[in-house]
């Protein structure tokens, strides 16, 4: 089954250099759909999000719609910018992560990489696995979920 949209884990690793090694099926889908540019970001410091940079045009072409009064969105662009980075998914497939996102997210050595449709999510495992434990899927939440087809 070929996929279309960016599902799923793999276990990665960064290396000593702050190198980001996607996994090759996220790296083929991302490649072939989107290109290699990439925007690295995050909006908390937990974690990294990994934009193909079409996708990353399109949230802020969403987001400029917004109004520039706008106190969520002053926020939002601080963060993403505080963290953001542009880069290339290289020859070997590696992406650097900014130096920031690694310190504070503790995004080192061995990781998780998620897929969430049009990106990608990068944790430190120990965190996801906190963050996993501490907020379940609740009967409340699938209830809410099924609202809206899910």
């Amino acid at each position: 089954m070929e996929l279309n949209v960016l599902m799923g884990h793999a276990p990665a690793r960064v290396d000593d250099k702050g190198r980001l090694k996607v996994p090759a099926d996220f790296r083929k889908l991302i490649e072939e759909k989107y290109g290699s540019d990439c925007f690295i970001t995050s909006t908390d410091g937990e974690r990294a999000m990994v934009y193909p940079m079409p996708v990353w045009y399109d949230f802020q072409a969403r987001l400029s719609k917004v109004p520039s009064t706008s106190i969520p969105k002053a926020k939002l662009q601080e963060r993403v910018n505080y963290y953001g980075q542009a880069t290339t998914i290289d020859q070997q497939g590696r992406v650097l992560i900014p130096s920031i996102l690694r310190e504070v997210a503790g995004i080192v050595n061995d990781v998780v990489v998620l897929g969430n449709t049009d990106h990608l999510i990068v944790w430190n495992e120990e965190r996801i696995q906190k963050r996993l434990s501490k907020n379940p899927l609740t009967p409340e939440d699938m209830k809410e979920l099924e609202l809206h087809g899910v």
